[in-house]
Formats: C-alpha cells, structure tokens, sequence
C-alpha cells in the first residue's frame, strides 16, 4: 500500500481503528460507472456501493449509498430523510460540498458530516466496497464498520 496515497476516508478509518482492505483497479474518465468497479475486481454488483448526494427541500445535505446495480427513488428517500422533496446535487457542486470529485465520492471523510442511508440490501453481506475518496480505489469494510463509522440509517431507498 505504499503507492496508495492516504484519502480522507482512509485517515478517518485510521483514527478510528476500523480495519478495511484498500483494492485498486484502472478507471476510464468517460465510464466512471459502478459496474465497471465491481467488474474490474471480480466483485458481485451487491458488494459495491456508490454514493450520491441529495439535497432536501428543507436546505439539508443527505448522502445515500446503495448498490452499483440500482437506482435511487427520490421519493422513498425524501420519506426516509423526512423531507418533502428531495434531488439530487448537480455534479458541480460535489467538490465544494464534499471535497470529492464524481467517481471518487465516499460517503467515509466528507467535508462535513451529512445524514447518511444505506440502502437495507446491505444487510445481505458481510462486507461491502465503496469508494476510498479518488478514482482508482475502493475501500472494503465489514457493513457493521461502513454503518457506524458514517453514523448511517438503513432503509429502503431504491427503485
């Protein structure tokens, strides 16, 4: 791991002594997609999480994170974040929120601590794969670790 330049995401781990396994894979800046991750490290579509971030009627920031094989439902997750409404943040505005760039984005070390869910499906596995906070590197942590080191909700919020 000595090449691995330390993210956020991982110092955070670090200081709170989460145990997690670094995996490294090659990304195409035209396909930042899911599928590609979990397919470069021969991972099932379960085991790899995005992270998209929303915003609330209200003004409120919220992070989900669910399966590279699924799609948010704005509407279950304005319900479970107790909001009217709820869209997503234009790609834009996810560096200034978060301090991380699309297809580097981990719901582990943003900018600020926002209200987190993690789609209830990942209660299914052991461990899961999200972002390590670049392009090129996932971190796998036991789903216990991801819930509590991002103070996350489960429920459902996918199609």
């Amino acid at each position: 791991m000595a090449s691995i330049k330390k993210t956020n995401a991982m110092r955070l781990l670090d200081k709170d002594s989460i145990s997690y396994e670094v995996r490294e894979y090659e990304y195409d800046e035209n396909d930042l997609d899911g599928h590609h991750v979990a397919d470069s490290l021969g991972l099932g579509y379960e085991e790899v999480y995005k992270t998209l971030v929303a915003k609330g009627e209200s003004g409120q920031y919220y992070v989900f994170c669910l399966s590279v094989d699924d799609e948010v439902d704005l509407k279950k997750a304005a319900v479970i974040a107790k909001e009217k409404r709820i869209e997503l943040i234009h790609v834009k505005e996810l560096l200034p929120l978060t301090d991380y760039i699309r297809g580097g984005c981990s719901p582990i070390g943003m900018k600020k601590k926002f209200k987190t869910f993690v789609d209830e499906m990942v209660l299914l596995v052991d461990k899961v794969n999200v972002s390590g906070g670049q392009r090129g590197i996932q971190i796998c942590l036991s789903v216990a670790d991801l819930i509590s080191c991002t103070e996350a909700t489960t429920g459902d919020i996918c199609k």
